[in-house]
């Protein structure tokens, strides 16, 4: 049997008079598969296959369809594990946001591997009868908001939303030293770490360009608490970029190995800003701090 991904979509009132591909094109649908909706007329408007340069009228309901060759990689492997509950904070047909914990990977590195938020995510949602696709990653310290795919199509269309920085991240983190300014902005290419494969390097080899925009929220004992925004999202940029600054993160192994916090690195992702795919809805979802984020650093 083949598996198939249907969505059935009930355009709202205030619904543009757009065309069927600019509705589509305004989603976020990838080009390719909007071809292939239309050769294989598998996308219909109040249950008729219509070009797709039909306009659409407030109320008009979309079925597409979605087939495994739609997809680079069509199936989740992930191995499910129950063995700790997921912190959601976020739920809907096609996505969970999801509390990330500190210590835990995003996902596995090798084939049957466990214990990763994506094995926590697959048991999950297993219950359903869906299955766990990655979007987007937090480094294994790293705490806080990540976004989780119940379905392949969805990938494609929330990795644009990320590119375009449309997803909106908000993240604070615990930096070594008193910062006297009160924002910033840091514009410093990263690329690659002839020295060491585990980190990246301000104009390194392969540079691309990235942004961190930084806010100062206050200063305790030498330590400065920040919350940045990513203009881009480069491997380990805020660390790198805050480190750049003068500023390295408190407990960053990596970035900062003279730092000798005990509870390791001190940034979490607080809060997104997710327009929901296939709505007009824009969703804003906070993470709380965990335990082992202190409000009041004083080591």
């Amino acid at each position: 049997m083949i598996t198939v991904w249907t969505k059935r979509v009930v355009l709202p009132a205030d619904q543009p008079a757009i065309s069927i591909k600019e509705q589509l094109t305004a989603w976020q649908v990838p080009r390719r598969i909007r071809g292939n909706f239309r050769m294989g007329r598998r996308i219909l408007l109040n249950g008729v296959y219509q070009p797709t340069s039909t306009c659409l009228k407030p109320g008009d309901v979309l079925d597409m369809t979605w087939l495994p060759a739609d997809f680079e990689v069509a199936d989740s492997h992930y191995v499910p594990d129950a063995s700790q509950p997921l912190d959601v904070l976020f739920e809907n047909d096609d996505l969970i946001v999801v509390n990330k914990r500190k210590g835990v990977k995003t996902h596995p590195n090798s084939p049957g591997e466990d214990g990763t938020m994506m094995n926590f995510a697959q048991a999950y949602l297993a219950e359903q009868g869906k299955s766990a696709y990655m979007v987007h990653r937090l480094d294994g310290d790293t705490t806080g908001a990540l976004i989780i795919a119940k379905n392949p199509y969805v990938v494609p269309m929330l990795n644009q939303l990320l590119r375009d920085k449309t997803i909106k991240r908000t993240y604070l983190a615990w930096v070594c030293g008193n910062i006297t300014a009160t924002s910033g902005t840091i514009d410093a290419p990263i690329g690659d770490n002839p020295a060491d494969s585990r980190t990246r390097t301000v104009n390194g080899p392969n540079a691309r360009p990235a942004v961190t925009y930084w806010h100062k929220v206050h200063t305790v004992y030498q330590n400065t608490l920040v919350r940045l925004e990513l203009a881009t999202g480069r491997t380990h940029q805020i660390r790198l970029h805050m480190k750049h600054l003068g500023y390295p993160l408190v407990g960053d192994p990596l970035y900062n190995p003279d730092s000798n916090y005990s509870d390791g690195l001190l940034l979490h992702a607080a809060a997104i800003q997710l327009p929901i795919p296939f709505t007009n809805d824009v969703k804003s979802v906070g993470a709380s701090l965990p335990p082992t984020f202190p409000r009041n650093l004083r080591k």
